[in-house]
Parts: C-alpha cells; structure tokens; sequence
C-alpha cells in the first residue's frame, strides 16, 4: 500500500483535495472555506456569518450567499440540520486523515 502525504496550510487548500468528490466550482470552494474559517456557531450559515463571509469577498448584500449555501447543500458540502446548517463530517478539518482508494478491477 502507498502513502500519498498532502500538506495543507489552509481551509481552502484542504477542501481542493476532497473536491474530486464533491465538484464544487472555485468559487463555491473559497464561500465554504470562508464560513468554515468564520463559523463559531453551530449554525454554519447563520445571518451573521453570512454577513462576515459576504464582507470578507466584498458581496454587498449577504443574502446572495443564499444560492452558494443552497449549491452547497444540493452538493453534500453541508447538510440541513434542526439548528440550520452544518459541514459534512467528511469536511471537517483535521490533522491527520486517511483516504483509502480501492479500484476495482473489471
């Protein structure tokens, strides 16, 4: 079995490697590593993290992130939870994270 190390220095750099999955444009990918990187509530998508994500990329009115969050959701990069949105377990930033790969043979 072969190792593959991948080192990370950012939230953004550390989605791009699950994006193979996911096939989120670039621009999906900076909003969500934007409301990762600002979200300290358990609603990643609140109004109020909406407006700092919305300030942070020089959107003028927040609610545009509306369509992103929706895209996202619609993508599994987030999921709809009882306290608003949360990010997909397998998104979650960690130190260190496996990825095993089996290909099949036809």
């Amino acid at each position: 079995m072969k190792t593959l190390k991948i080192k990370v220095d950012s939230t953004l750099k550390y989605l791009q490697v699950f994006n193979g999955i996911l096939e989120l444009t670039d621009k999906e990918l900076l909003v969500l590593s934007k409301f990762i990187d600002v979200s300290d509530t358990v609603n990643l998508c609140s109004p109020e993290n909406k407006r700092e994500v919305a300030k942070s990329l020089n959107i003028k009115d927040y609610n545009t992130l509306n369509n992103y969050v929706k895209k996202l959701k619609d993508k599994g990069a987030i999921k709809k939870t009882k306290n608003g949105y949360a990010l997909s377990p397998i998104l979650s930033p960690q130190k260190n994270v496996s990825l095993q790969i089996l290909y099949a043979d036809a």
